[in-house]
């Protein structure tokens, strides 16, 4: 079941950019630990140092901005924001305890992890520039 669970987030994710002051592409994470991720177990998986400051948000606060229709958004951007609110759908619908993990400070790895239904972590990372 998490080869379907890590098909769709590829699929949903697939040529979207999340935008901060660089532009980066998502990748699948899909790990077999077990158990609660922790802000230590997340950076040890991660092979982050021990003492990496990690920010927790939720998923509808990370892509808050990215989800959001405008009026005076064109039709690709309107296209780009329905597409971004699908890859959250699809997350939230096919993992549960669902975080947004934010590794660092003005150079983020960002890690959208949450518990598949068999029980492994599983879920997207990405890159944030934020000065």
């Amino acid at each position: 079941m998490t080869d379907s669970i890590t098909d769709q987030l590829q699929k949903a994710s697939k040529g979207l950019l999340f935008l901060s002051e660089t532009d980066a592409p998502f990748e699948v994470i899909n790990w077999q630990a077990q158990g609660e991720l922790t802000p230590a177990k997340l950076l040890q998986l991660t092979e982050h140092p021990p003492d990496a400051l990690v920010e927790l948000r939720t998923v509808d606060e990370f892509f808050a901005i990215a989800t959001a229709e405008e009026a005076w958004h064109d039709e690709e951007e309107r296209e780009t924001v329905h597409r971004f609110q699908n890859l959250v759908s699809t997350l939230k619908q096919n993992l549960s305890q669902l975080q947004v993990y934010r590794v660092g400070s003005v150079e983020i790895d960002a890690y959208l992890v949450g518990v598949t239904p068999g029980g492994g972590l599983a879920g997207l990372s990405t890159k944030l520039v934020e000065t």
